[in-house]
């Protein structure tokens, strides 16, 4: 005999839950004009939106496993007073309001500000407003994403791998990249896709660091709100792409997110 593992009360409370999520998005697909749907992706202004969406988030995630991987190493196996400080500021992108981060790249690389003003002395040149600073803010909005999957990956090694390593003489640079990095491949890819879909999907922060330019900044989610104002067909089937797009990451990064957060 099987023995019911969710009650009545919370089983309802739970399809609601789903409902309030899975509904909207339904919604967004009923909304999309198919008759149209080739045709408002191909229009310049979508295929220019789109192709610096690519590139830039692409890039952007390329970046942040170069950094990221070894961030999260030092995360995991780092000196536990540094990292214990380190990992929650490394994290707090992940909940940062987007425009708070975007003030905060024009703070860092502004012509005013902290590092930027010296680089626009030297060279006369801004980052701000940018391709470049849509890539900078996929990595900071993306990479946070990446060190905490990677870090988790890190932790799940068994030590005895990395003491038997160390028993033959391996340095600690070999320890990582010989032994530690080969043992996470698949989690640095989760880590590398989930940062690559965050910088792709990113709007508030790439609006206020690097703006809506047609052809250099306007990414994908920014086109879609534009076409807000123009037209909401197109603004549909834009949006239902990348509605797509969110949905087939999870799905297929599932099995992996839920071994990087089991204990």
């Amino acid at each position: 005999m099987t023995l019911r593992k969710v009650d009545r009360f919370t089983g309802a409370l739970a399809v609601l839950a789903s409902l309030f999520i899975i509904a909207p998005m339904v919604a967004l697909l009923t909304k999309v004009p198919w008759r149209f749907f080739v045709h408002d992706l191909t229009q310049v202004q979508s295929r220019q939106a789109i192709a610096l969406a690519m590139w830039t988030s692409l890039l952007a995630a390329l970046i942040c496993v170069v950094f990221g991987v070894p961030l999260a190493w030092v995360l995991a196996r780092g000196n536990a007073r540094i990292t214990n400080v380190l990992r929650p500021i490394v994290l707090a992108p992940i909940v940062l309001p987007p425009t708070v981060a975007g003030i905060a790249l024009l703070a860092l690389f502004g012509r005013d500000g902290l590092l930027g003003k010296y680089l626009y002395h030297a060279t006369g040149w801004s980052l701000p407003f940018t391709s470049i600073a849509v890539v900078v803010t996929g990595v900071f909005v993306g990479m946070p994403f990446l060190a905490l999957i990677v870090e988790s990956n890190f932790r799940h090694i068994p030590k005895d791998l990395e003491d038997a390593a160390v028993t033959d003489r391996a340095s600690k640079r070999e320890v990582f990249s010989l032994v530690a990095m080969p043992q996470i491949r698949n989690g640095i890819a989760t880590g590398a896709v989930l940062a690559w879909a965050r910088a792709l999907g990113e709007f508030g922060a790439t609006m206020m660091f690097a703006g809506s330019l047609p052809g250099r900044t306007q990414t994908w989610a920014m086109q879609v709100y534009i076409e807000m104002d123009s037209n909401m067909g197109t603004a549909y089937s834009l949006s239902a792409v990348m509605l797509v797009i969110a949905v087939a990451v999870v799905f297929a990064l599932r099995k992996p997110l839920t071994q990087a957060f089991s204990s």
